[in-house]
């Protein structure tokens, strides 16, 4: 039997750092061609190059601004209005054109409409829910390309779990780690929540909690539209009392110290006590995050732009984030899944809460962010991602999902659904895939959410494929999908 030796229970499985499971299944037959231990890592790391050399946006990001618009958005009344359809299933919005001749978005998405050059629309999201048809199981599935195995008729889950798939930000900072003093996840302005089950899909999981986002909940209830104002950065505050070069001397004689000390360093070895903390060092004295979340130093004509509230103080913030260095930024949508006012989960009411609510959140937002981003040159190598976990029912009023929906509401609905995605070597001004004439499913070019995993990684040089090991050392795949190489220019 042939046997690989080294790195059998490493953490991640990428082409720079181990073999793959692939690898090991092939290893058994290599010796009968000839092929030697050597040949094998240097054909593999030929095929490797082979693959994606040329690959339509391999490697184009540098970092990443998730958008998640926690509560499933309703296609037909923002990005995909339907005529001549049915009253019950036409949007009560108006339709208007963008950039893109023959592309209309509704009345509700004016300033997106005028920049839609910028993105691209996927108008074929879609999946089959199979226990996914509630929000924090499509949530999990969103985040970390996996679902779980128990799921309850409701679609609720268990909390977070050590256990989890990670988050695919925490995948991403794990093999893309950082070089510069700063946050390399950065999670605002709320967890990821539906009802009591809170952070699911959130998290590091099995990767361990140094690859868990920094979050940044301010103070406030979901209503509050000027927490972001209140920001509290305090672990990132150096005491008035210890400077610099103080504090580095510090760890210079903590470093001494641990040298006279090889048994309690042996006995830590796995803790990564040095290198996390030598991170967090740096991180502090650099200063760059603190100046990062400062908005206070933003023109008050680009705080009006993006929207003097939750969303659009996030949105700014996470501009400022990726500009000081940050590879990961995700902003959550500030009202929780299943609740009122400003939630996408508009079972009833939804004319008001999209028209005067959600709707003008996101038009400012969204748009001065990509907008932003393009015009400091950051959108070439800054990806932004703007999805929710399903769309809308086609038909109001009906009940698709367990749930009572008024005449003025939308159930939930995965089969067929709408998102944004630019930078990084996205296309512009294109619109991939298709939906029916009511926005029922896609008729062509679906993208399963795993696909949309797959291309994120992609377009960060990871092989979706790359294998990490879980809770059990196990290897698992990044995600089981394929990255849409047609989104790329």
């Amino acid at each position: 039997m042939f046997r690989i030796p080294g790195q059998a229970a490493k953490d991640v499985c990428d082409p720079n750092a181990g073999v793959t499971r692939r690898d090991v299944l092939r290893v058994g037959g290599a010796g009968m061609l000839g092929m030697s231990l050597g040949t094998l890592f240097q054909a593999k790391a030929l095929a490797e190059e082979k693959k994606h050399s040329g690959a339509p946006g391999w490697g184009k990001a540098k970092s990443i601004i998730m958008v998640y618009l926690q509560g499933g958005p309703s296609h037909l009344d923002l990005w995909d209005p339907k005529e001549n359809v049915p009253d019950n299933v036409k949007s009560a919005f108006k339709s208007i054109p963008t950039k893109i001749p023959g592309t209309h978005f509704t009345e509700i998405l004016p300033k997106l409409a005028k920049i839609n050059d910028k993105f691209t629309m996927i108008r074929s999201m879609s999946y089959t829910p199979n226990g996914l048809f509630n929000h924090t199981a499509a949530i999990y599935q969103m985040m970390t390309g996996y679902t779980t195995d128990k799921v309850s008729p409701s679609g609720q889950l268990e909390p977070p779990s050590p256990k989890d798939f990670p988050n695919f930000g925490s995948n991403l900072v794990k093999i893309r780690p950082m070089e510069d003093p700063m946050l390399p996840f950065v999670m605002l302005p709320r967890p990821l929540q539906e009802s009591n089950v809170v952070g699911k899909g959130g998290a590091a999981g099995f990767l361990g909690k140094s690859y868990d986002p920094y979050t940044l909940y301010p103070s406030g209830d979901d209503m509050d539209m000027d927490k972001m104002t209140r920001i509290k950065i305090d672990d990132l505050q150096l005491r008035p009392d210890v400077f610099s070069l103080r504090l580095k001397r510090r760890a210079t004689l903590r470093n001494a110290i641990n040298a006279q000390m090889p048994s309690i360093d042996k006995a830590v070895e796995e803790y990564s006590l040095d290198e996390n903390y030598e991170r967090a060092l740096n991180l502090i004295v650099s200063g760059r995050a603190r100046e990062a979340f400062a908005l206070e130093q933003e023109p008050e004509k680009t705080r009006e732009a993006y929207g003097k509230n939750t969303f659009g103080d996030s949105c700014l913030l996470a501009r400022r984030l990726v500009e000081a260095g940050t590879r990961v930024v995700e902003v959550i949508w500030p009202k929780v899944a299943n609740s009122d006012n400003h939630s996408w989960d508009t079972h009833k009411g939804l004319s008001k809460r999209i028209k005067d609510q959600a709707g003008p959140m996101l038009d400012n937002g969204l748009s001065s962010l990509i907008s932003d981003l393009d015009d400091r040159g950051l959108l070439d190598e800054t990806l932004v991602v703007a999805v929710g976990e399903f769309g809308r029912s086609p038909q109001k009023g009906v009940s698709t999902s367990g749930n009572n929906n008024s005449a003025d509401g939308r159930d939930h609905w995965p089969y067929c659904y709408t998102s944004v995605i630019a930078g990084a070597g996205i296309k512009r001004g294109n619109v991939h895939g298709k939906s029916d004439a009511t926005g029922s499913a896609p008729t062509e070019n679906p993208v399963h959410p795993g696909e949309l995993l797959a291309t994120i990684y992609h377009a960060f040089g990871i092989d979706p494929e790359t294998m990490v090991m879980n809770h059990l050392n196990q290897p698992r795949e990044l995600v089981k999908a394929k990255p849409v190489l047609d989104l790329f220019a």
